[in-house]
């Protein structure tokens, strides 16, 4: 086998072996077992939400293990492949091995980045919610640009996306919308994302067909869990009830279906109105306030430890990523320098690159 081939295909096999280690794959078989026992049990759906929860961690758990012990047998079939291409002298064999070489490192690459996510959080589902800022109606429809490309990269991975909530704008795109991405480690992967996105285009909204900058904003929250016990009281809240609205705010059904809760101490405000019913809707509801309230409490913990630290905390989450259409075709990550010059791909949910960079910038700030 050529020396450089073989000393890559080492380099992958010590990769995925710290990744293994990381992982702790005993500690995952374990825990795999735990989970199974779990769902077997002929009670478990006697209460709904905590059986969803035990088959969710039980399938995100069995897709780990596969992930990891696939990409092992992949890369011993490999040194397998380059042998007998050798022995016969292929080619063809050997620019196939070549080909799978180069795929088994950025899967290997992207897993690695995976174990960089070690926050207290960072396993769960990840709540998002985006904004149309400045920029008038164009920010609008480019609030709406942002969440396809996130709804089509989850799509790209098969993530299940569940939203909760869109406020259309009167001429095009939306004020707001918030939606659950169900994953693996979704709301470490995503975290990444928080901040404000800048598009700079020739405005379709202009009749002069004048270049527009226009921002919008992605919050990301870790989905609350019944273990985070982020209570309530009733009378801490306002709950109003009215009619969900679709583009252009025409009624899109014929009762009081939709819910928006007002937390009356802190004055946030969210709203749900894409389930079928009020009361799921409410529920709803109640869980993206507690995601809020729960990430309220860890900001406020945060800043008291930065101000014992005399740290004066990370800025990193306001503007950071700029779109460019014109006069020029460009996506730059202003935190990690990481950039592609292809807009199109990237709208498309192509932005695992940026979301890899942007980890592994955390990482080293943090650090």
């Amino acid at each position: 086998m050529n020396p450089d081939v073989a000393a890559d295909l080492n380099d992958l096999s010590n990769t995925l072996a710290r990744i293994e280690a990381v992982t702790d794959m005993a500690a995952l078989r374990s825990r795999i077992a735990d989970l199974e026992e779990q769902a077997s049990r002929p009670d478990l759906w006697d209460d709904p939400e905590s059986a969803q929860k035990v088959t969710s961690q039980l399938s995100h758990k069995q897709s780990e293990l596969r992930r990891l012990e696939d990409l092992r047998q992949r890369i011993e079939d490999l040194r397998v492949l380059y042998e007998l291409a050798e022995e016969e002298a292929s080619a063809e064999d050997t620019a196939d091995a070549d080909e799978e070489r180069a795929k088994l490192r950025t899967e290997v690459a992207s897993l690695e980045v995976r174990t960089l996510l070690s926050g207290e959080y960072d396993e769960r589902d990840a709540l998002v919610t985006i904004r149309s800022e400045a920029g008038g109606v164009d920010a609008a429809d480019w609030a709406e640009m942002l969440m396809r490309m996130y709804l089509r990269w989850a799509e790209r991975h098969g993530y299940p996306v569940e939203v909760y909530d869109t406020s259309y704008a009167e001429e095009a795109g939306i004020k707001s919308a918030t939606f659950k991405v169900t994953a693996p480690y979704a709301y470490g992967t995503l975290s990444v994302e928080q901040g404000t996105h800048r598009l700079v285009r020739i405005s379709p909204f202009d009749n002069q067909g004048r270049r527009q900058t226009s921002f919008a904003g992605v919050e990301v929250l870790p989905f609350v869990e019944a273990v985070d016990h982020v209570d309530i009281p009733e009378k801490d809240i306002r709950i109003d009830v009215f009619r969900s609205s679709g583009p252009g705010g025409q009624s899109v059904n014929t009762t009081d279906s939709a819910v928006r809760i007002t937390h009356l101490p802190s004055g946030i405000v969210v709203s749900c109105q894409n389930e079928k019913s009020q009361i799921q809707n409410r529920a709803a509801a109640m869980r993206v306030l507690q995601a809020k309230l729960l990430e309220r409490k860890r900001l406020e913990e945060r800043a008291e430890m930065d101000a014992l630290k005399g740290d004066g905390g990370s800025s990193w989450g306001n503007q950071m990523r700029s779109y460019v259409l014109h006069p020029y075709q460009m996506v730059k990550d202003l935190r990690t320098e990481f950039e592609v010059g292809n807009p199109s791909n990237v709208l498309d949910g192509d932005i695992d690159g940026f979301i890899e960079a942007g980890i592994r910038w955390r990482r080293q700030t943090v650090a």
